[in-house]
């Protein structure tokens, strides 16, 4: 089945830009602000969400990115196959911060689910948000994000591929399959 793109380089590049828009006016600036990305593709995003803050506020938090890996916190590891560990790599402490996770899609919400888990082990927020590039719907958990690059309603047989510079050498978000 052919694939077919939904974002281009510089649609992903104008969403990342509204959601750090977005973050910076929801946090009135950037003081107590911390972006963790889910790896792998969350790492990336929050990266270019940091970087873009940073631009935009001269003076916000020189590391304002990390990473947070929930591959221990998941609840279907026995089912699934799932990647191996990355490294957790948090910039500061959490407590009294307002984290933003980052993700690349969302779907059914576990991976997001997974990410509370491993936050509580990290301390307490002031508050979690919700930073994804597409939202794609189909929840398993009530989990919505504040922060949407592309909402884009798929069937739960389609797959939504994300290709990030970094990673994979090309940028677009493409969809394919859809065969019930």
């Amino acid at each position: 089945m052919m694939a077919r793109t939904v974002l281009n380089h510089s649609d992903i590049s104008r969403a990342l830009t509204r959601i750090s828009h977005e973050i910076l006016e929801s946090n009135r600036g950037s003081s107590d602000l911390v972006i963790l990305g889910i790896p792998t593709r969350g790492t990336v995003l929050a990266r270019r969400i940091a970087e873009t803050i940073q631009r935009i506020e001269p003076d916000a938090p020189a590391r304002l990115a990390g990473s947070l890996d929930v591959t221990m916190y998941r609840d279907d590891l026995s089912r699934t196959r799932t990647r191996t560990p990355a490294p957790t790599d948090v910039p500061v402490g959490i407590d009294g911060k307002t984290v933003v996770l980052v993700d690349d899609v969302l779907f059914s919400g576990r991976t997001i689910r997974a990410a509370f888990d491993a936050l509580n082990d990290l301390g307490r927020a002031k508050a979690v948000r919700l930073a994804v590039l597409v939202d794609r719907g189909h929840r398993d958990f009530p989990i919505r994000a504040d922060f949407v690059g592309k909402n884009l309603p798929s069937a739960t047989s389609e797959r939504i591929n994300v290709h990030l510079n970094e990673i994979d050498g090309s940028e677009f978000v493409s969809i394919e399959g859809g065969e019930e």
